[in-house]
């Protein structure tokens, strides 16, 4: 199910959002007045008797504590799993909530139907409620009713199963489902950025090349940063092609009686290896298909940023307060592992960096690998799996074996 609160800004009550607070009375107080303070518009003063002004630096914080606890009232009634026919499933539906708008996930509509019930009643007591023509109940692989398409849009993304084979679909309890689930930006967020994008180049027909690129490379950049966890590819393929075409209606607007060619020449580098870029040797327009997409690995449950896992930080991250960068960002490399024993490390486990060619001057990245200490020392003393690659270290050539430890 794909909901959205209506109006969740506007309609919040002040005082059972203060009593969810549940701070001391100064600082009520000061919220309390914030709140209220009303909204000047124009020289005109609008009071707030309801809601968080949207706009306000602390509105969205105010929101999130008021709709706190959402997703543990969806939950709390359906038990951890469930026999099913024979068969023990998952039960407790899957909750995901952003702000104001929320998913549910479960393979039964009537529970999907129970949660809605449930989430209705639970914002009831803070004065709100779904709204309508944004809440809708959806299959990721299956059409509901006649007008209804597989899939849901949730932040601009469009989620859906396709079919595949069996080497690349899903399981669930160890049955194939002939389905891969993906996330791709939606076709109304497409085709909103193109249209953007097309309406900047339309009033810039009488600005030289330049400008265009230099107001057009944070829009694509961003943009593409934004979709570039999920596959994106074709999107991206079809958002150059069009803002191609686009720039080249542009280009051959401002030289109606030149050849074609002369017009590519002078607006389009064709030399590069990497496709027609538009621009000049010293600026170019950012293309969407040059961001690397890096599909998102979602964070552990039971993780956070602060629990001192330093080892999952690193492998997730390749950086960590108080972790050496040279160490994270080797972890990070070899997803993990030490590289001699091929074992995952553990927060409690002693790492040092190993110089595969033995000149510990030698920083590249490529140079420096993550072991064990046990491991390392193995290494030195001719009985791992990497000793041979220590034929180059000797004493005689870097004087006195460097004490890797410290690095």
């Amino acid at each position: 199910m794909d909901a959205d609160i209506a109006k969740c800004f506007d309609r919040i009550n002040h005082q059972k959002l203060l009593e969810k607070i549940s701070t001391f009375p100064l600082l009520s107080r000061v919220i309390q007045s914030w709140l209220k303070a009303g909204v000047l518009d124009r020289g005109e003063l609008f009071p707030t008797e309801s809601g968080t002004p949207q706009g306000g630096v602390i509105s969205p914080l105010l929101a999130n504590i008021a709709l706190h606890g959402l997703e543990m009232v969806i939950t709390a009634p359906f038990p951890q799993r469930k026999e099913v026919n024979g068969k023990n499933h998952h039960w407790k539906p899957l909750v995901v909530r952003y702000a104001d708008d929320f998913v549910i996930f479960h393979p039964d509509k009537e529970v999907i139907e129970q949660c809605k019930e449930i989430a209705s009643k639970w914002l009831k007591e803070l004065d709100l409620e779904l709204k309508p023509s944004k809440t809708k109940i959806t299959h990721s692989r299956e059409t509901i009713g006649d007008n209804e398409k597989p899939g849901f849009n949730f932040l601009g993304f469009h989620i859906r199963s396709y079919p595949t084979g069996k080497n690349r679909c899903g399981k669930v309890n160890g049955e194939l489902l002939g389905y891969k689930t993906l996330t791709k930006p939606s076709k109304e967020k497409v085709n909103l950025h193109y249209q953007k994008v097309a309406e900047h180049i339309d009033q810039m027909k009488g600005a030289p090349q330049e400008r265009i690129i230099v107001d057009l490379n944070p829009v694509i950049i961003g943009w593409s940063n934004y979709y570039s966890a999920c596959a994106s590819s074709e999107a991206f393929g079809k958002l150059d092609m069009m803002v191609f075409q686009k720039l080249y209606g542009w280009a051959r607007f401002r030289h109606p009686k030149k050849s074609r060619g002369w017009v590519v020449r002078k607006y389009w580098l064709t030399e590069t290896g990497e496709g027609w870029r538009f621009g000049n040797k010293q600026l170019t327009l950012a293309k969407h298909s040059n961001i690397k997409i890096e599909r998102h690995i979602k964070v552990r449950g039971e993780a956070s940023p602060f629990d001192g896992n330093w080892v999952y930080w690193s492998q997730r991250r390749g950086v960590y307060p108080g972790t050496s960068q040279t160490v994270a960002s080797a972890i990070k490399r070899q997803k993990g592992k030490c590289s001699e024993c091929g074992l995952h490390f553990h927060p409690e486990d002693q790492i040092e960096v190993h110089h595969l060619d033995g000149n510990y001057k030698n920083r590249r990245k490529e140079n420096l690998i993550a072991t064990h200490r046990h491991c390392h020392d193995q290494i030195h003393g001719g009985k791992g799996n990497l000793s041979k690659q220590l034929s180059t270290h000797s004493k005689g050539q870097f004087g006195e074996e460097p004490d890797e430890r410290k690095l």
